[in-house]
């Protein structure tokens, strides 16, 4: 084939395609062809196998051949067109700067010369090029010259570490004969050496982190090089002499990128969050060109919706060529921080060949990674827990217990200086007629499918241990029997550290599960309301949501199951920290390497997928501070929860309410105390906003608690100044409120919460604590406490953080933040004769300045607060209008809309096929739906926000339903299976065989499944292929 071109050009496009039947009789595809040609020239061409199996008839594939010619067609056109029209632009901003250009010309003679300004900057370009240039002359003589051991010698002569690779020793020694020996680090005096972007550190700041400094202008030492005699009769020595003295070199100027798409081009595809417009203008900006096809481009950019549709014909071009396919994120990242991002960390195609191995976690999206820890199964469930990827779990694997020693642990590592963020599990493990293994994993938390994994048996049981040892001293630096005994070891640089690891199960395995909720609520012997209670308290859904809300929620290493030793060493560590933060007076690259340090030491303790650098009080009290809390009353909820993964007909919720030790009672409406405190709610709580939304507070019940580690009512009542006040909690938290009380802070941040140093921190207005209560919008259950402190004999106020705590802590005085809210005092009561309830409308204070925004009081003695009241709390949007579309004006539903609209009836038909079933309705259980009257019409059922039309609203099936029949136990079973994991899209599954499979797990959605799916359907993409 030949490309000619005519004297006479022809702007007609002509296409042809053609497609063979079933030419690939093994796999039933056919092969699709089409040609392009423009003035006798052939443009473009392809000849492929088709990605769908039709077997009806030979239409369908020539209805496929068409649609992939059909958009090659307008590719071309589109791409004729722009090129006609950048054409055309091009000459005419070229007449227009020519027709400009002689008047500002005379311009410039008239005003005697050119700007000052622009020619210094002229001149400072000009000369940053000639030094580069220069250099790169340098650098090509030495190459030629020099040998590597020649090279060797001038860094040890200079004081350089001279132990590194080959092809590191070259830039070194090339930057240092050049510009000048380079200066200590002022962080930490290490070495700087030169990267893409800067000099960075390659010293280390403490035991724990790797010195981060880095810098574009290095320090330079003002002294001669040492040259050794051997560089001396060399040919190159002239041009070395030339730099050796400090007046004569040239200083080094590397400017940051203010293009980080340079040279580069980039296709879009599919719909993004912005327009391809939007984006092809954020690119050029950038430096970078947008092409309309894969072939040739950099990468190429789609939504991470394209992977769950499977990916369009011109990302499996993109896979086909070997182009990596990116989310969108890749090029906000790239831009806002101004440095083109590595493309096999937004990767989203390359592993669904069959040979991939999946998106890490560190790689995705949060909300994908927050789905997937969500619904993961936990790889250590505890000391003696056998790792899942080991598959001994399975054949009655145990871990090996020799001599009092568990030999089975978890070790992390976090240095963000060497881009560091490993784990590795090392376990010895008895099974399979007692043979003895040795399980070993190492790699980047969030990508355990990557990580090196071993699996080797050994025949003797002290060459076991032996190798076991000794994997763990090259890991750490310390001695596995000195650890495990007296918990002695000390951090090694850029050593991994053993997290505590504490005989037990953690509640996100032993915890129950979704599919037990009902069951486990329906055979206890406790009032129902307390059963459904402790049932959501035992499960494992609001521990895991905790930990995802967290980050901390790696299902590697179970952090909910560690030792107390390990818990209060992550204590000690943030007061520590805290400690030093009050007395230090560092500031600039110091106050970095201050904040840097313990982000990595932190991250250590307490690992993540994704660790983040610490900059300030706020990120520390939210992300270090309170999720050392939290996860510290997780640990406590799995030694309590202990393993409900069993059978629930031995009424386990019983028997973990008995080990609470705390007596939980309803309140009935009627009864004073629940009118009371619905009151003092209403009174004191401001709406939750998210975004334009604001949420309002409902509450579904009110529970009476006498803790058995709290003081008694009528021992508080014999203290002075008693206040009822709200204290907010997650409900991954209440366990250990419930079991063990309150606990004072771990430290004292000037931060809201924490500014009163070591203190049980409580507030007269429900809306504080409802920031701590409210959970997500898609849960919007919470609980709120209301306590009785007894503030003491003298009562200090506060409008700003404290100087001193820690001498509120010593004397345990009571403590009040005002805050720029108030209750109005007029309306306060006394309850229980002397108890005083600061219940009144929230109106402003006189303290407008202050860093609170609700009044808050601060009591340093346990045995001065003693819980009274759990309020059961749902979040409700407030003043949400849909606007009313009539039926034959509409003529597009809107997206969510449609969604809302399709959860509804989803759920309805699902309670339909319940009641086909006649399954049994337990009777101690409240429904969820509330009744609707017997003549409430199907219409009346219409939300007025509806995008269907009346008729969908007058199937049989919806009248049939009656939601007064329906509980929170047949619910179960839907919500189970749309939080369930999806299958991997990459294993052919038949939908059928999967539901028949599934049947005794979903009984009710198979059967609603089998009708559906039972529908016949055409094999061929027609709509597709025309969309």
């Amino acid at each position: 084939m030949s490309l000619f071109y005519s004297k006479d050009y022809s702007p007609d496009l002509i296409g042809r395609a053609d497609v063979g039947y079933l030419s690939d009789p093994h796999k039933a595809r056919s092969q699709a062809s089409y040609v392009f040609i423009c003035d006798g020239t052939v443009i473009s061409w392809r000849y492929t196998k088709q990605s769908i199996i039709v077997t009806p008839s030979n239409h369908d594939e020539i209805i496929i051949a068409i649609h992939e010619t059909s958009r090659e067609c307008v590719h071309e056109k589109r791409s004729h067109t722009h090129a006609s029209d950048e054409e055309k632009k091009v000459n005419t901003r070229k007449h227009k700067a020519e027709a400009e250009q002689e008047p500002k010309k005379q311009k410039t003679d008239e005003g005697g010369g050119n700007d000052n300004g622009q020619a210094t900057n002229a001149n400072e370009n000009s000369h940053v090029a000639d030094v580069a240039a220069e250099f790169e002359k340098f650098c090509r003589a030495t190459r030629e010259h020099l040998s590597i051991k020649q090279m060797r010698e001038i860094l040890e002569a200079n004081i350089r570490d001279s132990s590194i690779a080959d092809e590191a020793v070259v830039p070194r020694c090339q930057d240092i004969l050049f510009y000048g020996p380079l200066g200590d680090c002022p962080v930490c005096g290490g070495t700087l050496e030169f990267s893409d972007d800067g000099y960075h550190c390659q010293g280390a700041y403490s035991e724990w982190s790797s010195c981060v400094f880095s810098t574009r202008s290095p320090p330079r030492k003002e002294e001669p090089l040492n040259i050794p005699e051997s560089i001396e009769k060399t040919s190159i020595y002239d041009m070395i002499e030339k730099h050796r003295n400090p007046k004569s070199r040239p200083k080094r100027e590397i400017s940051a990128s203010d293009k980080p798409f340079a040279g580069m081009m980039i296709s879009l595809s599919g719909r993004l969050s912005r327009t391809h417009q939007y984006w092809k203008k954020k690119i050029e900006k950038n430096g970078g060109e947008v092409a309309n096809s894969v072939i040739g481009a950099t990468c190429l950019v789609v939504s991470p919706s394209e992977r769950d549709r499977g990916g369009s014909s011109k990302v499996a071009e993109a896979v086909e060529r070997e182009i990596p396919v990116v989310r969108e994120v890749w090029l906000a990242d790239s831009i806002e921080k101004r440095k083109a991002q590595a493309l096999d960390a937004y990767d989203i195609a390359s592993d669904t060949a069959v040979e991939g191995k999946g998106v890490a976690l560190n790689q995705q999206d949060s909300t994908v990674v927050a789905f997937e820890t969500l619904t993961a199964e936990l790889k250590v469930f505890g000391k003696r827990g056998v790792h899942v990827d080991s598959k001994l779990q399975d054949e009655g694997g145990k871990i090996l217990e020799k001599d009092g020693l568990l030999y089975n642990c978890a070790l992390t590592l976090c240095d963000q200086g060497r881009n560091l963020n490993d784990f590795c599990i090392m376990q010895l493990i008895v099974a399979r007629e007692n043979h003895l293994y040795l399980y070993y994993k190492k790699g980047k938390i969030g990508d355990s499918l990557r990580a090196d994994d071993k699996l080797e048996e050994w025949e003797n049981v002290n060459d076991a241990i032996r190798e076991f040892a000794k994997l763990f001293e090259e890991l750490t630096g310390g001695q596995f029997e000195l650890w495990e005994r007296e918990k002695k070891i000390q951090k090694k640089k850029l050593k991994f550290f053993p997290i505590d690891i504490d005989d037990g199960v953690e509640v996100r395995s032993g915890g129950l599960g979704l599919r037990q909720h009902g069951v486990a609520a329906a055979h206890s012997k406790l009032d129902p309301k307390v059963a459904n209670l402790v049932k959501v308290l035992c499960s494992q859904e609001i521990y895991r949501y905790a930990l995802v809300e967290m980050g901390y929620d790696s299902p590697e290493v179970p952090i909910g199951m560690a030792t107390d030793f390990h818990l209060k060493r992550c204590e000690e560590t943030l007061q520590q920290f805290a400690e030093k933060l009050k007395y230090s007076t560092e500031t600039g690259i110091q106050a970095d390497a201050l904040w840097a340090d313990f982000t990595q030491r932190w991250f250590t303790l307490i690992p993540t997928t994704r660790p983040f650098p610490f900059r300030d009080y706020e990120e520390l009290a939210d992300h270090g501070v309170y999720a050392c809390e939290a996860i510290r009353d997780i640990n406590t909820a799995s030694r309590l929860i202990e393993d409900m993964s069993g059978s629930t007909l031995d009424d386990p919720l019983f028997d973990r309410y008995v080990k609470l030790n705390c007596s939980i009672s309803p309140l009935e409406k009627e009864e004073d105390d629940y009118k009371m405190i619905l009151k003092y709610l209403e009174k004191t709580y401001d709406p939750v906003t998210i975004g334009d939304i604001s949420y309002g507070v409902s509450v579904d019940n009110i529970f009476a608690l006498e803790a058995s580690a709290c003081p008694s009512l009528d021992d508080i009542k014999k203290l002075p100044n008693k206040v009822l006040l709200w204290c907010g909690t997650r409900s991954s938290n209440l366990l250990r409120h419930l079991q063990m009380g309150f606990l004072p802070s771990t430290c004292s941040l000037p931060v809201p919460g924490y500014m009163f140093g070591r203190a049980i921190v409580c507030s007269d207005a429900a809306a504080e604590a409802a920031r701590y209560g409210f959970t997500a919008v898609d849960r919007p259950e919470g609980f709120l406490i209301l306590a009785v402190a007894a503030l003491g004999e003298e009562i200090q106020e506060f409008s700003s953080p404290p100087e001193d705590a820690k001498s509120l802590e010593e004397k345990k005085i009571g403590a009040k933040g005002l805050g720029k809210k108030k209750t109005d005092e007029s309306e306060h009561f006394v309850w229980k004769d002397d108890i005083k309830v600061p219940c009144g409308k929230l109106i402003p204070s006189e303290h407008k300045d202050s860093p609170l925004e609700y009044n808050e009081y601060a009591v340093y003695d346990p045995q001065q607060v003693s819980i009274r009241f759990l309020v059961a709390v749902k979040f409700e949007e407030q003043d949400v209008e849909y606007d009313t579309v009539e039926p034959e004006m509409q003529v597009q539903h809107d997206l969510w809309t449609a969604t809302a609209d399709a959860k509804d009836y989803i759920e309805k038909l699902y309670n339909h096929y319940v009641d086909l079933f006649d399954l049994a309705v337990p009777t101690n259980i409240t429904p969820t739906v509330a009744p609707h009257s017997p003549e409430e019409s199907s219409s009346s059922k219409r939300p007025a926000h509806s995008g269907f039309s009346d008729s969908f609203y007058d199937l049989n099936c919806w009248n049939s339903v009656d939601e007064r029949t329906y509980t929170s136990t047949y619910r179960e079973e839907l919500k189970y299976y749309l939080r369930t994991a999806p299958e991997d899209r990459r294993r052919r599954i038949n939908t059928l065989d999967w539901w028949r499979s599934n049947e005794t797990q979903y009984p009710v959605l198979s059967r609603l499944a089998r009708d559906i799916f039972n529908v016949p359907m055409s094999t061929a993409v027609s709509e597709s292929a025309f969309s």
